[in-house]
């Protein structure tokens, strides 16, 4: 059977015995920059273990760095990444590899995440914690989200989310993929759509093709006082772009990704009124470990059985 380097004690799961399985859980210091330069040859599993993993999940928080131990493993035959987005991976990537992604894991804490942001930016709560800090009392009228219409601009597993937690607010709700399927338009009508949005929520993955997507013309097809919410992936959106809608006072925003990111200090979109954000915690709640650990032992399992492993996003089916 095959051995595998997960970042989870064999005891905290339910694993099939067969398995030869060895932990790494990316440590010594988990809030390194640079993981792997910042660790020595001793933190990280033997050269002798590498040699034999042929499926590794990825510890999560550690993009390149961890990604980078890909080249390390020569008979590896899966990789599995704990994040929805999975860019950082594909440079490490062989041909004859399969990449899974972590579909599922992070659904309901980015949604909660996404449909935070969006109250907050329309009912002035960022207003409101400036001015407790002065003792003011800032009372107004601001923005329901009932009766607004609300874009999605990517409808996988994080958007369906989002739309099942937009439900109970009375609001309506567009659709967008990169395909067009029933329900669902597709890019091309993007430029409409944006048009007839009071709300457009990001959660597409960073791809060639959406890289850049959020640009000045995505912008100005927005209504006058929309609000844009990125929960996807920073470069989405051109952020010299939004700068100067934001600047302008014409569209709000509210950013769980950044481009760059961290946003460094001084940066314009840090001091405008209509702009909320929060430092890419959308998938960091306590929603994640338990789906984590439960997708984990679910490949694992697979593996173990032959069965199809779940979630594959590139490369070939593994089966032993």
């Amino acid at each position: 059977m095959p051995d595998v380097l997960i970042p989870y004690p064999p005891e905290s799961l339910t694993l099939p015995d067969r398995l030869d399985v060895h932990v790494w859980e990316g440590r010594p210091d988990r809030s390194s920059q640079n993981l792997l330069s910042n660790i020595g040859a001793a933190d990280l599993p033997r050269p002798e273990v590498l040699d034999r993993i042929e499926f590794y999940v990825i510890p999560y928080g550690f993009a390149d760095d961890a990604s980078s131990l890909i080249t390390r493993m020569p008979r590896l035959k899966a990789v599995q990444t704990l994040t929805a987005g999975y860019e950082h991976v594909l440079p490490y990537l062989r041909d004859d590899l399969t990449l899974c992604n972590a579909r599922g894991v992070h659904d309901a804490s980015a949604a909660e995440l996404a449909v935070t942001l969006t109250l907050a930016s329309l009912r002035g709560v960022p207003a409101f914690v400036r001015a407790q800090e002065h003792g003011d009392w800032r009372q107004g009228w601001y923005d329901s989200l009932a009766d607004k219409t609300v874009l999605l601009v990517g409808y996988g597993a994080i958007g369906q989310a989002i739309e099942a937690r937009l439900r109970p607010f009375e609001c309506d709700v567009l659709r967008v993929a990169r395909s067009a399927r029933d329900g669902i338009a597709g890019f091309a009508s993007l430029p409409e759509l944006l048009g007839r949005a009071d709300v457009v929520i990001l959660t597409c993955p960073l791809t060639e093709e959406t890289r850049g997507m959020v640009d000045a013309s995505f912008l100005a097809a927005m209504r006058d006082g929309a609000l844009l919410v990125n929960v996807a992936r920073g470069p989405v959106v051109d952020t010299e772009a939004l700068t100067a809608e934001v600047v302008s006072g014409r569209l709000r925003a509210a950013l769980d990704v950044t481009d760059p990111e961290p946003l460094p200090p001084g940066h314009r979109l840090w001091a405008q009124p209509g702009v909320l954000i929060s430092p890419h915690v959308g998938g960091l709640s306590t929603a994640f470990e338990p789906r984590a650990r439960r997708l984990v032992q679910s490949q694992l399992r697979r593996l173990d059985t032959g069965e199809p492993l779940a979630n594959i996003v590139v490369g070939p089916q593994v089966s032993h």
